[in-house]
């Protein structure tokens, strides 16, 4: 029997890497047509996209930008739930860079839900 950790692990294993890698083409088979996600700006509630292309278009848009540098903390996943903790460096000084989280739920393989947030 397949535990569902494990492939929700996995799956937030690859989407992570999309980013780390600039590979957002690695993105297209992760993405469920369900799929909603809630941006971290703006403030207070984050921009929220719903749709795989609207979720699609949004993270290519930043796994493909060279100038971001995310790196990973850590990732964890129970079941159909998942969180990436990640730093995001966009510049050499120490106020040009964020820690976040985004919190994941996986479904038969694809990402249904994308939640992120930063310390401000």
């Amino acid at each position: 029997m397949i535990d569902p950790s494990n492939v929700t692990h996995s799956i937030l294993e690859r989407f992570n890497a999309a980013f780390e890698q600039h590979r957002p083409d690695d993105l297209d088979d992760l993405i469920d047509e369900s799929c909603v996600l809630e941006n971290t700006s703006p403030a207070p509630d984050g921009a929220r996209f719903e749709g795989r292309n609207a979720c699609l278009s949004f993270w290519k848009g930043i796994a493909s930008n060279g100038g971001l540098a995310f790196s990973l903390e850590e990732i964890w996943a129970g079941d159909d739930r998942g969180t990436i903790r990640w730093s995001l460096q966009w510049g050499k000084g120490e106020a040009d860079r964020v820690r976040g989280v985004t919190i994941m739920r996986v479904r038969d393989g694809k990402i249904v839900e994308g939640l992120g947030y930063v310390k401000a």
